[in-house]
């Protein structure tokens, strides 16, 4: 009953082992087309396009001058005009010998520089022992005579602070010291006023004598400058100071010894 309805006939096989044309008909296509392209391609490039030539460098050349021709002795004396290595060069005069010397006037070295003479020696040596008093003049030595020192006076100087009211007027110097040791320069402090005159008078350092220092102190009060009032100034209160330095000279009267004073022993 089974056999009856399955029908007469063979069974279908798992596997189907037919040859496969079709992939041996592919394969023969693309190895046809393959080869008409590359014909193609040879056909392109080796006979529609011209063969590459490579040109070769030209050969090396060299020229030589020689003087067989009119055109090349030409050119050489050319080459020797502009040569520069010549034209720094001394030339020797064709007509002058190798190794030649120079014509040269010779002139005596006794004719440029005059030679000095020497004496001719003794012809005894003297061998005594020389004197250690030889005769001569005898020397005369004159003693130096110290210059007197002239009388000095006592000098008044300012500092440069007072320069702009010119020169001082001092009275004349007229002190005595108390004692006969010398004074020191004595150095004041002033004050000047705009009328030029010395308003403050204060010690900065002593003579050493008291009463030289009152004497001073009062000469310096006395002075007056000479530039005291100046033209399109107010006179005000306003004050200059300065030093005033005082040397002294020989002109200050030393104290006489009193008669107990040389009487005593």
């Amino acid at each position: 009953m089974n056999a009856s309805i399955a029908g007469p006939g063979p069974e279908p096989l798992l596997f189907s082992w037919e040859p496969a044309r079709r992939r041996q008909i592919a394969i023969s296509t693309f190895l046809a087309l393959s080869l008409i392209a590359h014909a193609l391609c040879f056909y392109v490039f080796q006979i529609i396009y011209p063969t590459t030539v490579s040109l070769l460098p030209p050969p090396a050349r060299v020229s030589v001058i020689s003087s067989d021709s009119e055109e090349g002795r030409t050119l050489l004396r050319w080459i020797d005009a502009e040569d520069p290595a010549l034209a720094f060069t001394t030339q020797r005069p064709p007509e002058a010998r190798l190794r030649a010397l120079p014509k040269v006037e010779h002139i005596p070295s006794y004719l440029a520089l005059e030679l000095a003479l020497k004496q001719v020696p003794l012809p005894v040596v003297d061998l005594h022992i020389p004197s250690s008093q030889p005769p001569g003049p005898v020397p005369f030595g004159h003693r130096q005579i110290a210059p007197a020192m002239g009388p000095t006076t006592t000098s008044a100087s300012f500092s440069k602070e007072l320069d702009s009211f010119g020169a001082p007027t001092l009275p004349p110097p007229n002190f005595a010291a108390s004692s006969d040791e010398t004074p020191e320069t004595a150095r004041f402090r002033v004050a000047v006023n705009r009328m030029g005159e010395i308003r403050y008078c204060l010690p900065l350092n002593s003579s050493g004598d008291p009463a030289l220092d009152k004497q001073v102190r009062r000469y310096l009060t006395l002075c007056r400058f000479s530039r005291g009032s100046v033209r399109g100034e107010k006179l005000d209160g306003s004050l200059t100071w300065g030093i005033a330095t005082v040397e002294w000279g020989n002109d200050v009267a030393r104290p006489r010894p009193s008669a107990t004073d040389t009487a005593a022993p």
